[in-house]
């Protein structure tokens, strides 16, 4: 068996031509989707870049691994202790490995593990190729690499290919050769008018319209397409065509893998893998160029599946988080745990083989890197739950319709507090329900408050509060001081 794990940094499903959207930023990424299984509601469960992967290797969610942040010891893989054998349990029976255990020969094209200083995320794999610039390298300097593999070993049976393509993610980087071919293009949803914009401009914490750059407009020549501020109609145009670029660009190479496989008439058998480990913010929330929150365009994720024999040309509208892959592969391919081992996740096999339903009735999203919240997707409706805004002023409860409002525009809590309180419930139950299954008695979200608040606004509320003043939006420092009394 021969598969292929596409794994697209930062990728919205809902710029995808297979998801609906109308510009042409996929047609290798819809091909597949075309010829194999698109999951609608599938999520990432604890956002951002490092807590995601980590609950996708693992099976678990980060309250268990204790990997929720980007800092401070809620971003270090919480130590097995005293059960631990030769090896820990987390490299023993993590997601890569289950294809090395089927017998698989396993290679890695990815800087990940470097990024994060996640070393973890090797375990399984005979070979990496890590590209050294930690997630700065372009698609088209890991595709030759895939490619010239490719040519060695790709006729041979029984192999499983991870490739970690960054383009979607800032800063946006799509090759100058490689133009826009976005430009006359109009939004296919032109959902920010004049007077959403407007109100963007005077939104207050980072990565907003006026800070790109996190903390300040700061624009690095190296990065063109990456703007530093976006004060018109017409710069928020020209980033959404950065985004929509770098996902074009990231499907081209992946066309030139896929043209490989069907050169050889390798493609119909093998199995293909697609998804990414968050979203992206682009004006939601007031946001820009960010995955920093607990909400619907940062947690929403593709997941395309083609499996040989599997469904074909289908779409699976249950809920799932990303760590329901492992267990799904696992019973994929017949493989069994190591020692004592359980998975969070939940097995989707028959919904990849058969089209059958095994969605969940609901999720639980954390995020705690930039901000720290908590949400519960359940039927049409996103609950978030901020315990620190990140220097947003976001409000304690939030609540979307995100099938009406995928861009979360109204928030409802005000006017459902029975949908709030279903929310609550939701996210209460499940932290209970995961502190009885962990070894620790501490929730990460926690650790990562009393370690001085999300990784990414420690520190930094004095010297924005000096860029604020003397702007127009200077009016809202005292609301910032009273949000964060302890900076």
């Amino acid at each position: 068996m021969r598969i292929i794990m596409f794994d697209i940094d930062t990728l919205r499903p809902d710029h995808l031509g297979c998801y609906g959207y109308l510009r042409d930023t996929s047609p290798a990424i819809d091909s597949v989707a075309a010829d194999g299984l698109r999951f609608d509601n599938y999520y990432c469960p604890n956002a951002p870049c490092l807590p995601s992967r980590a609950s996708l290797i693992s099976g678990r969610y980060g309250i268990r691994t204790g990997v929720v942040g980007h800092g401070g010891t809620a971003a270090d893989m919480r130590l097995q202790g005293e059960s631990r054998h030769f090896r820990d349990a987390v490299s023993e029976n993590g997601l890569f490995m289950q294809f090395r255990r089927a017998g698989l020969h396993t290679v890695s094209f990815s800087s990940f593990a470097e990024r994060h200083s996640s070393w973890w995320f090797n375990a399984g794999f005979n070979e990496c190729m890590n590209f050294g610039k930690c997630g700065n390298e372009l698609a088209g300097e890991i595709t030759p690499r895939v490619l010239d593999w490719l040519e060695r070993r790709g006729e041979e049976d029984n192999w499983f290919m991870h490739v970690n393509y960054w383009d979607p993610h800032t800063p946006y980087r799509a090759p100058e050769e490689f133009g826009n071919p976005f430009k006359d293009a109009p939004l296919p949803d032109d959902w920010i008018d004049d007077q959403i914009f407007a109100q963007h401009l005077l939104h207050v914490g980072p990565h907003g319209a006026n800070e790109i750059n996190m903390w300040d407009d700061t624009h690095f020549e190296q990065y063109p397409r990456h703007p530093g501020a976006v004060r018109t109609m017409q710069d928020m145009r020209d980033f959404i065509d950065s985004y929509d670029c770098g996902i074009r660009y990231a499907d081209d190479n992946i066309r030139q893998i896929l043209d490989w496989l069907k050169e050889k008439g390798l493609y119909e058998d093998a199995a293909i893998i697609i998804t990414s480990d968050h979203g992206e913010n682009l004006g939601e929330q007031g946001l820009y160029a960010e995955h920093g929150t607990a909400d619907e365009p940062t947690c929403h994720i593709p997941m395309i599946i083609k499996w040989p024999g599997g469904a074909k040309g289908k779409k699976a509208p249950g809920l799932h988080d990303n760590v329901d892959l492992a267990p799904t592969i696992q019973e994929l391919l017949g493989t069994r745990f190591v020692g004592e081992y359980d998975y969070d996740g939940v097995s989707y096999a028959k919904t990849v083989t058969k089209g059958e339903d095994c969605g969940k009735d609901h999720l639980v999203l954390t995020q705690c890197a930039h901000v720290c919240q908590r949400s519960a997707r359940f039927d049409n409706y996103l609950y978030i739950r901020t315990v620190h805004g990140g220097y947003h002023l976001f409000p304690r409860e939030q609540l979307y319709d995100v099938e009406k409002d995928p861009h979360q525009l109204h928030n409802l809590a005000g006017e459902r507090p029975d949908l709030c309180d279903k929310g609550a419930r939701l996210i209460l139950d499940w932290v209970d329900e995961q502190m009885k299954k962990s070894e620790f008695d501490t929730d990460p979200m926690w650790t990562v408050m009393r370690q001085g608040g999300p990784e990414h606004a420690r520190g930094m509320l004095e010297s924005y509060i000096k860029r604020l003043e003397g702007t127009p939006r200077a009016s809202q420092i005292p609301l910032l001081r009273e949000m964060y009394p302890k900076g």
